[in-house]
């Protein structure tokens, strides 16, 4: 597996990055231990959690695994924001609950350090400055390393970014959002903030729930029975059948068994290789729930589509930009 720095950082992550959402969840540790070893052989060196992923399972279970581990071999992430117990302080951005936080985290773990820590989302009740001098702190502390950011919009990111400058504070050099050939939104401000402030993106969800994994195809009339999509429409979550079944979605999926039919890839494959060829991004972060679901993702690694395949799926997936993108795209730069 091939290995690239992350935005602007002198931090050398590997091309996949692992995601242990299912950890403890669909996942039980002697899998879950199985996984990481299969992804470390394969030369993967980045590994994304979260503080409320299985309500603290998934850091735990990744934790007893790095104890057997070289710690300094590993790129580990972890992420910080929403609710971990009964007390109001339990949760947000706020001092007392990034402080709390963050030793959690590191108990969990088993480790003396994080290296890339992320806020889950913006906290609209926190002050920036008082999030961004803790995180700033927590870095000198020498418990973090380097910090990211999830779930943000355009504005808040490089309003982040603006006054960590202006403060001479430790700034965000990574962005972790929802991306992928279906989820295209994210270019319009998001990856363009990335690329003028030098963040490297590791976007979630690169097969969006199952759409892009080959299970769904034109012609289905309901998701597979058993699948996150079935699972989604039932729950309400994002990825959900009513969602996303329509013509544009149809026409991602015709141009993305067509690559993968041509270049002997699954469908997987191309979908995590098309999007880690994407401008600015890193690493996609993959998750499985099983050993067969890993390999299969493993086989996106040291893969560089074509320029006419990576093309045919992104205009395949092109939108009608809404306003005030729409003016910008029909009026090029003029002086």
């Amino acid at each position: 597996m091939r290995h690239r720095f992350l935005g602007s950082t002198g931090l050398a992550v590997s091309e996949l990055c692992l995601g242990t959402m299912t950890f403890g969840r669909e996942s039980a540790e002697p899998e879950s231990h199985a996984i990481l070893d299969r992804f470390t052989e394969a030369g993967g060196n980045f590994i994304d959690t979260a503080d409320i992923y299985s309500a603290g399972a998934s850091e735990e279970i990744l934790g007893r695994w790095l104890k057997q581990r070289r710690r300094d071999d590993l790129v580990i992430a972890t992420k910080v924001r929403y609710g971990t117990g009964d007390s109001p302080n339990d949760r947000g951005l706020g001092r007392n609950h990034l402080i709390a936080g963050v030793e959690a985290s590191l108990r969990r773990l088993g480790t003396d350090h994080i290296d890339l820590y992320q806020v889950h989302a913006w906290d609209p009740a926190t002050p920036l400055e008082e999030t961004l001098s803790t995180l700033d702190t927590l870095v000198k502390s020498g418990k973090v390393r380097y910090l990211g950011a999830s779930n943000f919009t355009g504005w808040q990111l490089q309003k982040a970014l603006d006054l960590s400058r202006q403060h001479g504070w430790e700034r965000f050099v990574a962005l972790q959002p929802l991306y992928n050939l279906l989820d295209r939104s994210t270019e319009w401000e998001l990856i363009e903030v990335a690329r003028h402030e030098g963040l490297g993106v590791i976007p979630w969800s690169p097969l969006r729930g199952g759409w892009l994994s080959g299970s769904i195809r034109r012609g289905a009339t309901a998701p597979p029975v058993g699948s996150r999509v079935e699972t989604a429409e039932r729950l309400g979550w994002g990825e959900s059948w009513s969602a996303y079944q329509d013509e544009r979605t149809w026409r991602v999926l015709d141009a993305l068994f067509d690559v993968s039919d041509r270049v002997g890839l699954t469908p997987a494959q191309v979908a995590v290789a098309w999007l880690g060829g994407r401008p600015t991004v890193t690493a996609p972060i993959v998750g499985a729930r099983t050993l067969d679901q890993l390999d299969n993702l493993l086989g996106a690694a040291g893969v560089d589509l074509d320029p006419a395949d990576a093309a045919l799926l992104t205009e395949a997936g092109d939108q009608t930009l809404p306003y005030p993108y729409s003016v910008i795209a029909t009026n090029p730069a003029e002086r």
